[in-house]
């Protein structure tokens, strides 16, 4: 999960979106997968500084005590030169200059109100200077695939049969992918490979699948788990592969995952071309208070509703809540829950669990604050950055049964812009890369 700490009463320590348990968070972020040198990380403000590795600390300096938030992170190509442009542009002109103003508990009292600052990419010199650092970024990236590209030095052995390899890189991966069903995508879409062949191979020696991941006592056994259960690929929902697929430093949110579905025919022969045992990986929602796992909003939905007595439908309907106001309620509870206190009477407890026994032994399943608590804009901010269940929500009725619910998700931003319209450009990055030939 992200870094966050139990709370004070009161008090939020949540610093960026957590990650569920079954999709483990990926902390370096793939724009940033290699590191750009040690350079510390400054605050924005004053002299605070700490190493690199120890981000999170700087960012939770800057929001406890200046108050002030950096959206989407994990997509800075090179967060050190970006802290150290915001510092020297804060102090030649104030911070509101620049930051959109969120007002905590707008609806109460004037004394209990705060002001954060959002630095976001919605500010067009926040979004020309993150697409420069991913520029500078890709154009070290593809200078290192081109020279993969034109390496004839490559030497290698076949990781499933041992056959001997010499030249590019690229008869060794077309022949795992036509002999052994095993295919990591198209060379030219590959980076730092024999960095990944080596992640692959240490997994295989230390007689680990590489889909699963499970260890085993041999090698055959290993070999037979792979073969039945057609497991010779690799998961999609690991992260650690991130950094060898040239197309995550290119565009901000498309995972190698995306890249694996490409057609990759080119490598096989028409009737061989079988695709038949590589599975979509459905996306679960998790319920607000357990760990039920459900692939669709009906189950989801009746889960909640006959094993916790929380009927969001009902909510929905009784409260006229927009798709927004919705996402505002899920993630005020998942926050709260998260730092085991009671949405209900807001009494805080020593841990999650006892909150939730809390919650179900007197009856606060639905007993939700005045709407003014939790209609507020901090909670436009996801608690889980994997959370499905956000993507279940709909604006209407009709819009249950749709199956855009299972196909289509609807998309959830991670604060409310609606008054800050992002114009829409043609990416620097998208045109650097057509300038060096059309990489893929």
């Amino acid at each position: 999960m992200a870094a966050s700490e139990p709370s004070k009463e009161g008090e939020d320590s949540i610093l960026e979106p957590l990650c569920f348990p079954e999709q483990p968070s990926d902390h370096s972020g793939v724009p940033g997968l290699r590191c750009a040198g040690s350079e510390p990380l400054v605050c924005l403000f004053c002299s605070e500084s700490v190493p690199p590795l120890q981000k999170d600390v700087l960012l939770k300096h800057l929001l406890l005590e200046h108050k002030l938030v950096i959206a989407d992170v994990k997509l800075i190509a090179d967060l050190p030169k970006y802290m150290l442009y915001w510092r020297g542009r804060f102090l030649e002109q104030p911070v509101t200059d620049f930051c959109s103003v969120i007002k905590t508990n707008s609806t109460g009292p004037v004394e209990k109100q705060e002001d954060y600052f959002l630095l976001c990419d919605v500010l067009p010199e926040d979004r020309i200077l993150r697409e420069k650092l991913q520029q500078k970024r890709l154009e070290e990236v593809l200078e290192q695939q081109q020279k993969e590209r034109d390496d004839s030095s490559f030497h290698r052995l076949c990781m499933f049969c041992s056959e001997e390899f010499t030249g590019n890189r690229s008869s060794l991966l077309n022949h795992m992918a036509r002999e052994h069903s095993f295919s990591i995508g198209l060379p030219d879409n590959i980076v730092y490979c024999s960095e990944f062949l080596d992640t692959l191979q240490d997994k295989l020696d230390n007689l680990q699948c590489l889909y699963c991941e499970k260890m085993f006592r041999d090698k055959t056994t290993l070999k037979d788990h792979m073969r039945k259960k057609a497991h010779r690929r690799i998961n999609a929902k690991n992260h650690e592969y991130d950094r060898f697929y040239v197309i995550n430093y290119l565009e901000l949110g498309k995972t190698w995952e995306e890249v694996q579905s490409e057609d990759d025919r080119e490598l096989v022969d028409d009737e061989d071309d079988d695709w038949s045992d590589w599975q979509a990986h459905p996306v679960s929602a998790v319920c607000l208070f357990c760990d039920q796992l459900s692939e669709t909003m009906e189950q989801i939905y009746a889960h909640m509703k006959e094993a916790h007595d929380f009927d969001l439908h009902n909510l929905k309907t009784e409260l006229n809540l927009k798709f927004y106001q919705q996402v505002k309620l899920v993630n005020f509870i998942r926050r709260q829950i998260h730092q085991s206190r009671c949405y209900g009477c807001t009494r805080t407890f020593d841990s999650r669990a006892d909150v939730l026994r809390h919650i179900m032994a007197e009856g606060h399943v639905m007993k939700l604050p005045e709407m003014s608590t939790w209609d507020q804009p901090q909670y436009y901010f996801p608690t889980y950055e994997n959370d499905a269940l956000l993507c279940t929500l709909s604006d209407s009725d009709e819009d249950e049964g749709d199956e855009t619910h299972h196909g289509e998700d609807i998309p959830v931003i991670a604060e409310d812009i609606s008054n800050l319209r992002a114009l829409k450009q043609t990416s620097v990055l998208k045109q650097l890369l057509k300038d060096r030939g059309g990489c893929s």
